[in-house]
């Protein structure tokens, strides 16, 4: 009986990739595997079928030599060297398609060894001024490190003695259990991955081969930096296990209130606190800024609540290429403590401006307008 075509035994295209190859191959294999069809001979022959397949296309050679002659150019009869014995079993197949999802090391070629992680990141919270914010700054920060141990040179063992080999695992760093027809791997009970045993840890460090040190590093704060942001720096987190790469060091930027200004990205907003003299007849004023003070001219008549923009007297962002804006919200102060004379006047000056009508004013009519259509 003339063998089915490999493409069309597992249902991809002739110019499937080998991702493509792996996934209609698993999906028929956990069909037809002999250990879910027991005493089924159709489905242990469709096994065999899509094993065979499989072996051939994801083979460069064999797939290229089917490719150009057809099952004649696989036949091991006819020199192509088909599979046989020396092809891996299905565990080995179904390895390269889950090692990943297992840890790694069950598919042919791949040998198992001690686990390499990566650091932990750390954060260090930073607290700083608005005007350092704004200006940027250098500064030294102290995070606590793990350096190498002075005693046991990093090994963890006693001086004099040695890390052995771990006889769970044989130094690999993992083990294996068999689930079903499926091989898993983990990392070993008894090591933790380090494919070693220490008999007689280091009294120094505990046998863990280094010892907790502060360090200082040095931290650039850019010009503009917000609250919350953060900087890294790489490397500088916690060292990695077995060799793997150090975390990074993640410092977060806190900003604390400020006396006179709010911050809203790059603008700046400051309460701005006037006489009722200087409201009703205008004049020169005086702000600060982060940069000094700026004087500029409020028009007879400004009302509390008024708001005036300062361009570009903000903050230059991190991000920006021009700095925000201040903005001066005005706060009309009533006068307080009056002396008698005071008080005078000012009857003589309200009741001038009773006299005057409503010109001198227009919010008061408005609103008295509004309350009288409404309650009309």
């Amino acid at each position: 009986m003339a063998k089915r075509d490999f493409y069309e035994t597992l249902g991809v295209a002739k110019n499937a990739s080998e991702d493509e190859i792996k996934k209609a191959y698993r999906k028929l294999a956990m069909k037809y595997h002999p250990d879910r069809n027991p005493d089924d001979d159709e489905a242990e022959g469709k096994f065999k079928e899509v094993k065979e397949a499989y072996e051939m296309l994801t083979n460069p050679d064999k797939r290229e030599a089917y490719d150009r002659y057809g099952h004649a150019g696989v036949d091991p009869n006819n020199g192509g060297g088909g599979f046989g014995g020396g092809a891996g079993g299905f565990g080995d197949a179904f390895g390269d398609i889950f090692g990943d999802i297992f840890g790694g090391g069950a598919g042919r070629g791949r040998s198992a060894g001690p686990q390499v992680y990566r650091g932990a990141d750390l954060r260090y919270n930073l607290e700083i001024t608005l005007e350092q914010a704004a200006h940027g700054f250098d500064t030294t920060i102290r995070v606590p490190s793990w350096d190498k141990c002075d005693t046991c040179h990093g090994s963890g063992a006693k001086p004099g003695t040695a890390p052995v080999t771990c006889t769970t695992c044989a130094g690999h760093g993992q083990v294996r259990m068999q689930q079903g027809f499926f091989s898993i791997q983990q990392t070993c009970p008894k090591c933790h991955g380090t494919g070693k045993i220490i008999p007689e840890p280091c009294p120094a460090c505990s046998g863990q081969g280094r010892i907790k040190r502060n360090k200082t590093l040095e931290v650039k704060i850019p010009v503009g930096i917000d609250n919350g942001m953060r900087i890294r720096s790489s490397g500088n987190g916690e060292p990695g296990t077995n060799g793997g790469p150090s975390g990074d060091l993640y410092v977060e930027i806190h900003i604390k209130p400020h006396a006179v200004f709010q911050r809203e990205g790059d603008d700046l907003h400051c309460e701005m606190p006037i006489s009722f003299t200087k409201a009703a007849l205008g004049g020169e004023i005086e702000v600060p800024t982060l940069s000094g003070k700026v004087s500029f001219t409020i028009p007879e008549g400004t009302q509390s609540g008024k708001t005036f923009r300062l361009k570009g007297k903000g903050i230059k962002g991190v991000r920006s290429g021009f700095a925000g804006d201040l903005f001066c919200h005005v706060a009309v102060e009533t006068p307080v403590k009056l002396t008698e004379k005071q008080k005078d006047l000012l009857r003589e000056f309200e009741k001038s401006t009773t006299e005057g009508g409503n010109k001198h004013s227009p919010q008061t009519k408005t609103w008295r307008d509004k309350v009288k259509d409404f309650f009309e």
